[in-house]
């Protein structure tokens, strides 16, 4: 029987049992200021800007009040609450709320939780060895784009489940084949709004299913994405819009998808980027109408959607950077791909491997290592958000444990947090075993985390040798190095002084003033490193120099950044890493960031060895140390400055002397200046990561550690900043929209006039011919007229059909505007086919008529064989004809699938198809539009598609009078596809449209 729960208590009592376990909680931090604004505003305190509470502090205090109150808080508690009164709130709801099956412990894969267990038990690689669907036997080394791996996938095995994304405490399933068919829905709905090809589309998404649905989705649709990390401080949102609209101004994106939560936010950036023409919830695209799979007719099923190529941008990585300065990676699929290629190669992929993982997926490591490359080699990924994470590391290792997780990528700070924060009583029966690879990278491996998270887990089925430490960057789209797999990590332990004053790594046995690196092993396949001095020469092993590094995987430079992309590329085509390193016994050491290095006395100071000693001085908090340089003009060297932040203010004096006396004994040179400040002063990047260069910039600019303003001056800030360009926008936009009305209707009255004197004409006209040439000419004028400027390409193809005899004309459809264009441009004699309907109109109908031209019901298959009949017999008797294949149109781009009748025909007469590819005419006149638009139009004739003459053995039977043999019916209807294939793919290329 389930365990009566307990009764909710008052919320007057939840109240001062919060407030009591909030003061408990700063008593032991040390936060005396913060102890004083709990007792002055109590519940209304402010949990970051008066309490000092910042994300893992708020993980404590919530797995305090999950224990006090016998509850279980939502994870979106440590990140949404901002106010102690609201963590009351949270509380009160959690109490009346039914319990959660629990997402760590093996109990979460229990009898009442089926979801969970079919989940875990199909991403488990037993399971496939037991009769779960074979892995697909497509072969991604073939593949040249990313689309294409997603398209093959969904088409081979669409039941497959690939993604298994924990949803707070549920497991949902994604198969191969939802991801195709939500991300095709975003890819119609990006057309339907206009989306051009190669342009950019930013994300601002959390991990969710919405995000591997719309970036997959722009791919489809021929997009760039552009994945920005979502906000998570609400006391720095001027900072955050700041930053992202500088993004979004760089990338030049069309589009921004956000999710509900910050879309207010999101249009307050929307005034600052002229690109932006509109920000999407995610769940409109998501639920938008589109195809559910790859056509089974096709082999390459990418085609159908976006013609990309390995050479096109797949995305933009956008580092972390100034805020003017926004540096986006432009990474191609050919990029992408030798990188992935060369990381399966390196961690010894295979299909039964399982890859776990909570990186944020805006980051290259979890975008790129985390989802892409399970993408590419066809196994299951088992995905959280990072707030799981980081709100219980222990759901981290309970992932792996329960889905027999292999691989799982993380930085250095998240094992040190599960050595710190998991107590034994939360892995109770935690098995590790399974593991073969746990990378350790996008941040300085530290020695003492690994050696001490190796220790600790080694209990639970940990092996040393599982460890890895990688090297990597953005601009080689993600990994450079890895060590051997199974080899564990090795840690170099070298002489400070020589190193530090000479950058020769000279090893030394003795700990105790040794200089610890760990190595990150040797260069992935096909990547060259070179480590060369300030002017580029080679340098020999154990000398530290710059990294450079060349390889497929490289990036060609930065987004419309010259200035940054020249800084970049150096000679022979390497990159620029920006990090110093050195090389022994061919591995890299990686010892700091060119730019941060602290130059003092002729000594290299390395500023995370100072950060990592200061942040050990009780007092300060924890990974919120930067240390850096500053020019001293009396001495001629650098300063060394250390900011940090304290939880006690009242404590300064003694923290101050601690840590000159921490840092002088370790390195043997005292800080200059020590800078104290309150929590959440220094700037981090998007994935916690340390800004050193913004937090030197705001301490020369003494507005380190000031106090930020409230988040209702900063939005009404933002929103003030934003007026006079949305005001001047709405002027601008209404001011073209009234030209735009007004020219629309002046054209609209042209066509309509000149209509009118046409049908006259045409009535008056004596013979078909004549009409038909008059109908040609006033097409002409018509466009002439009314501003439509057509330029014509291919006619010289047009002369040559005096000569070669009667064609059949087959142009794309996106408009009424194109019939116009097609009649204005073919010769005047050709016939045009249209549905019955049209000879009914007014007007128009008599034109069509009296013309020559021809109406067939195409709904009745009389009149569809009559139809064949009648337009066989114009071409036999040297008359052209001009037929629609697509049939109707759309608002959205793209070329929709070809009727046979007109391939038919050209195949059973043996006359030549001319492809008419019309460019712009949707622009100008879109469906369930009025009003044109101004525009330009092209035309394009050609090349001419012969068609294959009819089999022998149908003719010879023809003339004796007997029927056709199947074999050769089958020959002249695979001709006919093949004709019309043939011509479907040239109208794509010229229009420059997808094909649908």
């Amino acid at each position: 029987m389930p365990q009566p729960q307990p009764s909710p208590e008052p919320a007057s009592s939840v109240e001062s049992q919060t407030i009591s376990i909030i003061r408990k909680l700063l008593l032991e931090l040390g936060g005396t200021s913060a102890l004083q604004e709990l007792e002055r505003s109590q519940s209304g305190a402010h949990l970051e800007r008066e309490l000092g509470l910042g994300s893992l502090e708020r993980v404590e205090l919530m797995v305090r009040l999950d224990a006090a109150f016998s509850v279980r808080l939502a994870d979106a508690v440590v990140g949404e609450s901002e106010t102690v009164r609201e963590l009351v709130a949270a509380v009160i709801d959690a109490q009346f709320a039914p319990p959660p099956a629990p997402m760590s412990g093996p109990a979460s894969v229990g009898a009442n939780d089926s979801q969970t267990r079919a989940a875990a038990t199909a991403a488990s690689p037993a399971a496939i060895a037991a009769g779960a669907p074979p892995p697909s036997s497509f072969d991604p080394a073939t593949a040249q784009t990313l689309i294409e791996i997603l398209c093959e996938r969904a088409r081979a095995e669409p039941d497959r489940v690939h993604i298994h994304l924990y949803e707070e405490e549920n497991v949902r399933p994604i198969t191969y084949g939802e991801l195709f068919a939500r991300a095709s829905s975003v890819a119609a709905s990006l057309h339907r709004r206009g989306l051009e090809p190669g342009r950019s589309v930013a994300m601002m998404l959390p991990t969710s299913a919405e995000f591997f649905f719309v970036f997959a989705g722009i791919l489809l649709a021929g997009g760039v994405p552009v994945p920005i990390y979502p906000p998570v401080r609400s006391d720095r949102i001027a900072e955050y819009a700041a930053r992202q609209a500088g993004i979004l101004r760089n990338s030049e994106s069309q589009f921004l998808v956000t999710f509900r939560e910050a879309h207010s936010i999101a249009l307050l950036m929307e005034p600052q980027v002229p690109s932006l023409r509109e920000v999407v919830p995610a769940a409109k695209l998501v639920d938008a109408h589109g195809p559910h799979l790859p056509p089974e007719s096709e082999r390459r099923p990418a085609a159908t959607f976006a013609k990309r190529s390995s050479s096109d941008v797949a995305f933009l990585q956008y580092t972390s950077g100034s805020t003017g300065d926004p540096k986006g990676v432009v990474l191609t699929h050919a990029n992408l791909l030798a990188n992935i290629r060369a990381i399966v190669a390196g961690v010894q992929l295979t299909s039964a491997d399982v890859a776990v993982s909570w990186l944020p997926l805006y980051h290259d490591m979890g975008l790129i290592g985390a989802w892409f490359t399970p993408l590419y080699v066809g196994i299951p990924l088992v995905v959280m958000s990072p707030l799981a994470f980081l709100s219980r590391p222990e759901r981290w290792l309970w992932a792996v444990s329960r889905h027999r997780g292999t691989l799982t990528p993380a930085p250095n700070f998240a094992y040190e947090l599960c050595v710190k924060r998991i107590a034994d009583a939360d892995i109770a029966g935690l098995d590790l075993s399974s593991v073969r690879a746990m990378l350790n990278g996008a941040e300085p491996v530290r020695p003492e985390t690994l050696e001490r998270f190796a220790a600790r887990f080694a209990p639970y089925g940990l092996r040393r040798e599982m460890l890895m430490p990688v090297y990597g960057l953005a601009e080689n789209s993600l990994a450079i190095s890895a060590p051997r797999l199974g080899s564990g990590y090795k840690i170099d332990r070298i002489d400070r002084s020589i190193f530090e004053s000479e950058g020769r790594a000279t090893p030394v046995a003795s700990e105790s003033a040794a200089l610890e690196f760990v190595s990150a092993g040797s260069p992935l396949a096909d990547v060259e490193v070179r480590i060369v001095d300030a002017h580029g020469a080679a340098l020999p092993e154990r000398v530290e120099g710059q990294l450079w590094f060349r390889s497929p995987s490289a990036t060609s430079g930065y987004y419309k950044n010259p200035q940054a992309t020249a800084a970049l590329v150096r000679a022979d085509s390497f990159l620029d890493s920006g990090d110093r390193a050195y090389l022994a016994d061919s591995e890299i050491y990686v010892t700091g960031r060119a730019k941060d290095v602290i130059i003092k006395g002729g000594r290299n100071i390395y500023p995370h060895e100072v950060e990592e000693i200061a942040g050990h001085v009780p007092g300060v908090r924890t990974g919120c140390v930067a240390a850096f340089g500053l020019p001293d003009a009396a001495s001629g060297t650098e300063k060394l400055v250390v900011a940090a932040e304290v939880r006690n203010a009242a404590d300064s004096a003694r923290i101050s002397s601690d840590i000159t006396r921490a840092v002088s004994d370790a390195i043997g040179v005292p800080p200059d200046r020590i800078e104290l400040l309150p929590p959440h002063s220094i700037p981090k990047t998007s994935s916690g990561k340390l800004r050193r260069s913004d937090t030197r910039r705001l301490f020369m600019e003494g507005k380190l550690g000031k106090k930020t303003q409230p988040v209702w001056m900063q939005l009404g800030r933002l929103a003030a900043s934003g007026a006079f360009p949305r005001i001047s926008a709405w002027f601008r936009k209404g001011v073209a929209r009234a030209v735009e009305i007004a020219w629309g209707l002046y054209a609209l009255g042209v066509i309509a006039a000149l209509f009118v004197v046409l049908w006259v004409c045409v009535l008056a006209a004596p013979s078909p011919r004549a009409a038909a040439r008059i109908t040609h000419s006033f097409a002409r004028w018509m466009l002439w007229w009314a501003g439509v400027r057509v330029a014509l390409k291919g006619g010289d193809l047009l002369r040559e059909i005096n000569v070669a005899g009667p064609w059949v004309f087959a142009p794309n459809h996106s408009s009424y505007l194109d019939i116009l264009v097609v009649m204005a441009h073919v010769p005047a004699g050709a016939h045009f086919v249209s549905k019955s309907e049209v000879a009914s109109w007014p007007i128009i109908g008599p034109i069509l008529l009296r013309g020559g031209h021809l109406a067939f019901d195409r709904q009745d298959p009389k009149a569809r064989v009559q139809q064949a009949e009648v337009v066989e017999n114009a071409l036999s008797h040297g008359e052209s004809v001009v037929i629609f294949p697509e049939g109707t149109f759309t608002e959205a781009a793209g070329i929709r699938p070809f009727q046979l009748g007109a391939f038919k025909s050209a195949v059973t007469t043996g006359r030549p198809v001319c492809p008419v590819a019309v460019r712009g005419a949707r622009e100008i006149l879109r469906d369930k539009t009025y009003l044109p638009r101004f525009g330009k139009v092209s035309i394009e004739f050609g090349p001419l598609v012969l068609p294959e003459p009819l089999a022998v053995s149908n003719q010879l039977s023809a003339e004796a009078g007997a029927a056709p043999v199947a074999t050769s019916a089958e020959s002249d209807w695979q001709k006919i596809v093949r004709l019309r294939d043939a011509t479907r793919e040239i109208i794509a290329s010229h229009a420059d449209e997808p094909l649908l």
